[in-house]
């Protein structure tokens, strides 16, 4: 998409504030310039950055416009909502509980909270952290909830059927926080709030992180901006930028009503590390994920596959992380192995840095580079490896011979088409070229496989292949929209 003038200003340095700490400036050059493209690529406004490596925070960067509107820029001391990060902290408070003998995180809810419907007291604690409870959702469709609306929506919420049995599935749900909310109140003796403010902002020497939402004074806060706005009910994508408000129940604060920084973020991550928030033992309970009835776990996709107490995590073969997201703008990715966190703040939902985190961290860790196939499953990463030294128009090739040696040796459509667009996102196309045509002669009746090398074809100007490969997925899919569309284009 093409980029505003503004925003092509700011991305190029204009309105750009970094500072690197005990960090080579060639790596923190490289990491600003990372950042830059990605902002201009996806049009985000605002966005800061923390890196904590080996006990320390190494990197800190503000770019671009906290306010679009005033073009005030992002500094250090720009606060922005953390949304649902505010889950790893409701986590962490309920460890604390746990370390201090008041609770058991496996026991059900009914043990500690009286009044709830008879369906809902058998749920455990665990289950509510991990989304797997089963309840009635209070927010669906993300729906606000007010102060003035919050309790006739628990009411609400308590007249509804479980959705599923708990620990059967995976299932994001509010309500499961609210409950946790009042659990805090009750084993603690005072409002969850303050006890998340003493026992982990104060503790760990936050000055600026605060409960609040759109309608809070808070000092130095970003505005919140979204590229989708609602049309007649219907919620559609546009060129403009638009203001987001978002307001949170006092009741759901435990799910999201935290703001902060990212240099104060990245503090709070050294205090968890440190052991002054809670005990070595406690931290793998915190970031062990749910297994569901069936014996696997869930989340939110491919990558954020698990989900732990208020913390998402990325289970892989290599540098898994505990990854807490929040608003589709904010993430905080912790690497366990890697002694490695890295903390992204944008003001713009829809910017999803949890995509691109990984790349961030590779500047950290070289074998997280996406140039080396990390990301890859092993046997897509040992012939990226391969095609890297004897070029990528020998893949086919190299796929034959492995299958003559081995009959079972299968490469998934799926996987071959994420490796595929990898390449891409990384400027790679005539790579990517010969990725999607590999995967078009292993699967010559998939439409997918087709749309994907059209797509390539198309962004490297060749239009005569572009709609060859358009017309067979027509073909194969004759209710195929974009493909159409694609078409009609090209002639």
């Amino acid at each position: 998409m093409k980029t505003t003038t503004w925003l092509a200003a700011l991305c190029a340095g204009l309105s750009l504030t970094t500072s690197a700490m005990a960090q080579p400036t060639t790596t923190s050059d490289s990491v600003d310039a990372f950042v830059r493209a990605r902002m201009q690529q996806l049009r985000i406004p605002g966005l800061q950055l923390a890196v904590v490596h080996h006990g320390k925070i190494v990197k800190l960067g503000e770019y671009g416009l906290a306010n679009v509107q005033d073009s005030v820029p992002v500094t250090r001391r720009t606060i922005f909502p953390i949304n649902s990060i505010t889950k790893a902290f409701t986590g962490v408070a309920v460890m604390q509980l746990a370390e201090a003998g008041k609770l058991d995180v496996g026991a059900p809810i009914g043990q500690y909270l009286q009044g709830l419907p008879a369906a809902w007291q058998g749920v455990t604690i665990r289950q509510l952290l991990t989304h797997t409870s089963g309840l009635p959702d209070i927010m669906p469709d993300d729906t606000q909830v007010t102060a003035d609306e919050q309790k006739a929506a628990w009411a609400a919420v308590q007249t509804k059927p479980l959705e599923a049995k708990p620990g059967e599935k995976f299932s994001y749900n509010q309500t499961n926080y609210l409950l946790v909310g009042k659990l805090i109140d009750q084993l603690s003796g005072k409002p969850f709030t303050q006890f998340i403010e003493e026992r982990q902002i104060q503790a760990a020497g936050l000055r600026r992180t605060t409960f609040g939402d759109a309608l809070s004074v808070v000092p130095h806060s970003a505005r919140g901006y979204s590229y989708f706005f609602s049309v007649d009910g219907e919620l559609q994508r546009t060129k403009e930028l638009h203001n987001m408000f978002e307001v949170f129940a006092p009741m759901l604060r435990t799910a999201a009503g935290l703001n902060s920084t990212a240099e104060e973020m990245a503090a709070w991550v050294l205090a968890l590390q440190q052991g002054k928030l809670l005990q070595p033992a406690s931290l793998t309970t915190l970031w062990t994920p749910a297994r569901l009835t069936n014996g696997t776990t869930a989340g939110f996709s491919k990558q954020l596959n698990g989900y732990a107490l208020g913390w998402p995590t990325v289970a892989r073969p290599e540098h898994r992380a505990v990854a807490p997201v929040g608003g589709g703008r904010s993430t905080v990715f912790l690497y366990p192995d890697d002694d490695l966190a890295v903390v992204v703040l944008t003001n713009l939902t829809g910017a999803n840095p949890d995509r691109f985190v990984d790349e961030l961290a590779s500047y950290y860790v070289p074998d997280m580079r996406l140039a080396s196939g990390f990301g890859l499953p092993p046997a897509l990463r040992s012939l990226h490896n391969e095609l890297r030294k004897r070029g990528f128009d020998h893949a086919l090739e190299l796929v034959r011979q492995q299958q003559k040696k081995n009959p079972g040796y299968q490469l998934p459509e799926a996987e071959v088409n994420a490796w595929g667009y990898n390449l891409l996102r990384q400027n790679q196309a005539r790579q990517a070229l010969e990725i999607f045509k590999l995967n078009v002669s292993l699967y010559p009746k998939s439409a997918n496989t087709y749309d994907s090398l059209a797509e390539t074809y198309q962004e490297l100007g060749n239009k005569p292949l572009a709609a060859k490969n358009y017309q067979q997925v027509l073909k194969l899919d004759p209710q195929n929209r974009n493909a159409a569309a694609q078409l009609k284009a090209l002639q």
